[in-house]
């Protein structure tokens, strides 16, 4: 597999980077409110079931564009996901980001819906573009985790797990994927 990407060790390096550092000034940006601040602070702090509530309202909270046509986009891309119609739920991405450009859940969503299509670079990309945006995007943190699973990186994959851990600790999908990697990082799993 390493063969197929040569120059993927380097951008996925650096897309690692840019979420570990770029966390103190997406903090600062205007796009950060106080409600999320506030609910990450709290989702830190919650044991399992009230983490449930939390992530859900993380996660409502970063689903709204702020715009109710982007949202409807938004909607109809991921209903045609969940459909497992990904190319119109591609196209509805792509209006969407295109008409959006500042909406994280946007460009995350569509890294979802290129990594089914197994459209990796461009899954890739927009989980660049999504993380850039909103660095605390434990979900889109996760997946660049799976991927770096997938393509038998398993460095990498932990230690995107483990920075999406940080964020939601008791995120059950990032936790397996930890877990997965017990072995192959030398140790016992968590």
């Amino acid at each position: 597999m390493r063969g197929l990407f040569p120059k993927l060790n380097n951008i996925v390096a650096a897309l690692l980077l840019t979420v570990t550092f770029s966390l103190p000034s997406g903090m600062a940006a205007a796009a950060e409110n106080a409600r999320l601040d506030e609910l990450f602070t709290r989702l830190k702090e919650a044991d399992a079931g009230a983490a449930r509530r939390i992530a859900a309202e993380i996660e409502l909270e970063m689903s709204k564009s702020g715009s109710a046509s982007m949202d409807l986009l938004y909607k109809r891309g991921r209903d045609a996901l969940e459909a497992g119609n990904i190319d119109v739920a591609i196209e509805h991405l792509t209006a969407l980001t295109d008409h959006a450009p500042d909406f994280a859940q946007g460009y995350y969503l569509r890294a979802v819906a290129y990594y089914r299509a197994e459209l990796f670079g461009p899954s890739f990309a927009d989980l660049e573009r999504a993380l850039i945006l909103n660095p605390r995007h434990y979900e889109a943190i996760g997946l660049l985790g799976y991927l770096m699973e997938e393509m038998n990186q398993p460095e990498l994959a932990h230690d995107a797990y483990l920075r999406a851990l940080e964020l939601h600790p008791h995120h059950e999908d990032i936790q397996m994927g930890l877990d997965r990697l017990g072995p192959t990082m030398g140790g016992e799993p968590l």
